[in-house]
């Protein structure tokens, strides 16, 4: 919802009469499509949570029978439903979300099996392609390539944010053969990962902002980068102890960032430089 609001943003476009359409494609990218994912997630999940988190719907008898993959059925219907009736662009953007959602936890393919491929395609679809749509639909065009760039930046840093949730499902993971990046790499290895693939895409969007002649959003985000930066530092110390911390908190300025940047893409009178 955050990433398709920074498209809206960074488009430009006034919202004047089209209210509607921002909002239902906020809803559309929230309530109805990443909801869709974590249902997904939660059914092809399931012998992993018995392990990890035993109390959820679906491992503790709450959600019976095959109800998880019903709501995840009809989610995903309902989801096309909406985003057919908001045109092409969303159509085409949700249609897409919603494959990845289905490839990362389903059999055969299962991305999450690896944590390089399966947060690859969490990244990029919570960033990349919410911040696309809402840009296209404002814009009834493709966006301006830097705004692309921009987006695609954030869809990398957000494959380690991805890392950060799967410090909690060690255990399960390990026992039920899914290699996300802690088992593979180690807390103290996944940490630093984390982090770098976290810092390293903000850096670049600074840059590209001073190029863009953006110096006050550049700052802001630098500003916000350098807060993660003290952050990580104690995150370090204990990956697996505040790795939630850290997602909680250091995300935060994470995103904060990518709103700085979205208001930087705005096209002014001149557009952009």
């Amino acid at each position: 919802m955050w990433a398709f609001g920074c498209g809206v943003v960074s488009s430009g476009a006034a919202l004047q009469g089209r209210w509607p359409v921002a909002a239902a494609g906020i809803v559309l990218a929230g309530p109805l499509v990443c909801a869709t994912s974590q249902a997904v997630n939660d059914w092809f999940d399931r012998h992993v949570d018995a392990i990890n988190e035993p109390d959820r719907p679906i491992p503790s008898g709450r959600m019976p029978g095959r109800w998880g993959l019903y709501v995840a059925a009809g989610w995903t219907l309902l989801s096309l439903l909406v985003a057919a009736a908001l045109g092409p662009w969303i159509l085409g953007a949700a249609l897409f979300g919603l494959v990845l959602a289905w490839i990362y936890s389903a059999p055969p393919l299962r991305l999450k099996r690896n944590g390089w491929w399966g947060n690859s395609a969490v990244g990029l679809c919570y960033e990349g392609l919410p911040w696309f749509t809402g840009a296209a639909v404002m814009a009834a065009a493709l966006p301006d390539r830097r705004i692309l760039l921009v987006a695609l930046l954030y869809s990398i840093g957000a494959h380690g944010i991805m890392t950060l949730n799967d410090f909690k499902s060690m255990e399960g993971d390990r026992a039920t053969g899914i290699r996300s990046l802690p088992v593979q790499l180690g807390s103290a290895g996944a940490a630093r990962l984390a982090c770098l693939v976290m810092g390293l895409p903000q850096v670049a969007v600074v840059a590209a902002l001073l190029a863009w002649e953006r110096p006050w959003h550049a700052g802001a985000v630098a500003l916000l980068l350098a807060g993660q930066g003290v952050l990580m530092r104690r995150f370090l110390r204990d990956p697996r102890g505040r790795a939630a911390w850290y997602n909680a908190t250091g995300t935060l300025l994470y995103v904060l960032g990518m709103l700085a940047a979205a208001f930087a893409l705005r096209p002014l009178a001149g557009g952009l430089a």
